[in-house]
């Protein structure tokens, strides 16, 4: 989104209510209520991340311009300002960053859904509880679950987890609506591309 100027978009205004991570521990958005309470989603990139945590307060009122994707509840930030109006704006990521090293365990959590969780374009990527449990799955996946992952349904979920000072993520490998009918999330498998030959020979007969 680094690409689209901030300045251009209208800016909407709420209180800081927290931060969501993935599965790697990395801030990649947060939760803000706006003026009529209601929570409102915004996706930040995760190479800001460590000045949103630095810059940004859980409490504070924090000012997003962004753009809203069809279909999803969800801000995808391009510019975030801060209570002291400090403004946080993504300029790209840079080209050699990588992922922290993550120290994964087998999780399991069950509960109500706060919000649904969406990518920057608005696929659906999980969901958040109540209890402040991120469920992370693919969007494929999650079009297979949608309804597990819609707000006030009911959710179990078993996984490969991370805990972080802002909360804990779960990446789904089995969910249902209760810890006794858990399926399996298969990811789907990659597609063969059948317009290139097998063999080299193939492409001189």
């Amino acid at each position: 989104m680094h690409w689209i100027d901030p300045e251009s978009l209208l800016e909407i205004a709420g209180t800081m209510e927290r931060f969501i991570i993935n599965t790697h521990g990395e801030v990649d958005g947060f939760v803000m209520r706006d003026q009529a309470e209601m929570p409102i989603l915004v996706h930040t990139p995760p190479h800001l991340g460590d000045e949103m945590t630095r810059e940004v307060k859980i409490g504070t009122k924090v000012g997003v311009r962004g753009v809203r994707p069809r279909g999803a509840h969800l801000i995808s930030a391009v510019a975030v300002t801060t209570e002291n109006a400090r403004q946080i704006v993504d300029r790209g990521p840079e080209h050699d960053r990588k992922h922290p090293k993550a120290d994964h365990r087998k999780m399991e959590a069950k509960g109500r859904v706060h919000l649904s969780l969406f990518g920057p374009k608005g696929e659906l990527r999980g969901a958040l509880l109540t209890d402040g449990t991120i469920l992370r799955i693919g969007p494929k996946e999650a079009k297979e679950v949608a309804g597990l992952l819609a707000p006030n349904a009911t959710v179990a979920a078993t996984g490969d987890g991370i805990e972080t000072r802002h909360g804990r993520a779960i990446e789904v490998k089995a969910i249902g609506s209760e810890p006794g009918s858990l399926r399996p999330v298969h990811k789907p498998k990659p597609k063969h591309d059948h317009s290139k030959p097998k063999h080299p020979n193939e492409a001189h007969a």
